[in-house]
C-alpha cells in the first residue's frame, strides 16, 4: 500500500449500501410521497404509483448492478481437502 493512500475503515461497498439505504428512506417517506399525491395522472395512472414504482424500480437495479461489481471483485472460495 502506497504511503498516501489514506486507510479505509470501511469498504466502499458498505458505503453504497448505506447511502442506498438512505435514498430509500428519503424518498419513500411520507411527507416526500405527499408530494406527488396530487390529482394528477400520468397515462392514466394516478401520479404517486408512477412515482413510487419508478423509484422502486430504480432501487432494484441499483441493488442489482452493486450486486454484480460485488460479485466480480470477491475472490472465488478456496476448495477444502478432506483426509
Amino acid at each position: 500500500m502506497a504511503d498516501n493512500e489514506p486507510l479505509r475503515s470501511t469498504p466502499p461497498r458498505r458505503d453504497r449500501q448505506v447511502a442506498l439505504f438512505l435514498v430509500c428512506l428519503v424518498t419513500f417517506n411520507p411527507p416526500f410521497l405527499g408530494l406527488f399525491g396530487a390529482d394528477v395522472t400520468v397515462a392514466g395512472i394516478p401520479l404517486l404509483f408512477v412515482y413510487i414504482f419508478s423509484v422502486w424500480a430504480g432501487v432494484i437495479a441499483l441493488l442489482a448492478v452493486q450486486i454484480e461489481r460485488a460479485g466480480r471483485t470477491m475472490p472465488a472460495p478456496k476448495a477444502r481437502m478432506t483426509p
